[in-house]
């Protein structure tokens, strides 16, 4: 590895501390910035305009997009935390405009799927976690110290709040809020409010749906769908069915019913 006097013909506008090390084989981008006692390891690609704080490592095989922030003491690229990992040459990516704050880490994928991958204009505060194989969409918020184990999957717009477990294999709907200290153990449906250790379904999200410009039609057959499958005692094939008979199809109806259908885990009442 070479510090920043090496590197800097070939590094153009890119600063890179004296005191950081850079893989020959990383790829910074213009504009990208490293901090004291950083590390760069290979096989490492850092978009433009990325801002790299002081302590951190990003360790090989890593894509980071454009004016993304990692802060003093993040992780990212480490060997995935899995038992059956046997050195296979595997990958993270980070989207564009993701903020990863202090002491996060993000483990590359196994064999199972080659890749974890975390989507544009996240945050990831600090000590969140992000295991091998896991899949965050865009605009997902984790707060401090989530933990996610592998295999997990986050669609976009997801709220996560602080010291909250996620099982493995466990999936996220678009748009979810889920409670700080929670344990997720289910699945979490999409456009809903869960929280608790065990959780429960809280209702829609509907202050979040407000926010984020869905209108009230689609609200309310939301609502609809959802007072059917979560407060008509009926099971959960009886109530899919009823739901698809008599709620509007609107493409957020359809994605709501279609998750619950094709939950593997359960999903959590």
């Amino acid at each position: 590895m070479t510090g920043s006097g090496e590197r800097a013909g070939k590094l153009g506008d890119v600063r890179v501390h004296p005191e950081a090390l850079v893989d020959p084989a990383a790829e910074l981008e213009p504009g990208v910035t490293v901090g004291p006692w950083s590390i760069i390891g290979p096989g490492v690609v850092v978009g433009k305009g990325t801002t790299i704080g002081p302590g951190v490592l990003v360790e090989r095989n890593t894509r980071i997009g454009r004016d993304c922030e990692l802060h003093k003491g993040a992780v990212l690229g480490t060997d995935p935390q899995d038992l059956k990992f046997g050195g296979e040459d595997t990958h993270l990516q980070v989207g564009d405009r993701t903020t990863i704050r202090e002491y996060a880490t993000l483990n590359r994928g196994t064999a199972a799927s080659g890749i974890t991958e975390v989507g544009d204009d996240c945050l990831l505060m600090a000590y969140t976690h992000v295991a091998h194989d896991c899949r965050l969409g865009n605009h997902v918020v984790l707060s401090n110290a989530v933990n996610m184990a592998g295999h997990v999957e986050i669609e976009d717009w997801v709220i996560v709040g602080g010291l909250t477990p996620i099982h493995q294999f466990v999936k996220v709907g678009a748009h979810a809020f889920v409670g700080g200290g929670s344990r997720i153990s289910k699945d979490v449906v999409p456009y809903c409010r869960v929280a608790g250790s065990p959780p429960k379904i809280y209702g829609l999200n509907t202050l979040g749906l407000e926010r984020r410009g869905f209108s009230a039609a689609t609200r309310t057959e939301l609502k609809k769908a959802y007072r059917i499958l979560f407060q008509s005692h009926l099971n959960v094939s009886q109530a899919l069915a009823r739901a698809r008979e008599e709620v509007e199809p609107l493409p957020e109806v359809v994605h709501f019913l279609d998750f619950i259908e094709m939950s593997e885990r359960g999903v959590t009442f």
